[in-house]
Formats: structure tokens, sequence, C-alpha cells
């Protein structure tokens, strides 16, 4: 084993993948956000509803570029 093998660590994204899920209907969809910023909350148009509704982080899918 090389010792620069050893220094090397394994860098991790800066930003990551996160599900948005809608308070009133269940509408999902993704989005990104800095791995260090509070979860997201928007208010955004949901299909389902026709209305705006408030959208609340509900998980993590994976790091992002």
């Amino acid at each position: 084993m090389r010792l620069t093998n050893v220094l090397l660590k394994k860098v991790k994204s800066k930003r990551i993948m996160v599900v948005l899920e809608s308070v009133v209907s269940g509408h999902q969809f993704n989005a990104f956000r800095e791995r260090l910023a509070d979860k997201i909350e928007v208010v955004r148009f949901d299909p389902y509803i026709q209305k705006e509704s408030l959208y609340r982080e509900r998980k993590k899918i994976r790091s992002a570029a």
C-alpha cells in the first residue's frame, strides 16, 4: 500500500438531493440543498389540489456532484 493512498480522504459533496413533500396532498418532488444548510420549507404550486401548498423536506436521497 502506498503512502498516498492512506493520506487521501474521500471528498464529500457540498450539496445533497432531498425529497420535498406537500403537507396537504403528499405530492413529492426532488430538490438540491447545501449539506450544512437547514431543512427546506417551500411554498409551491401543488398539482393535486391546484393551489399553492407548503412543502417540507422529508428525507435525503443522495449526495450530488
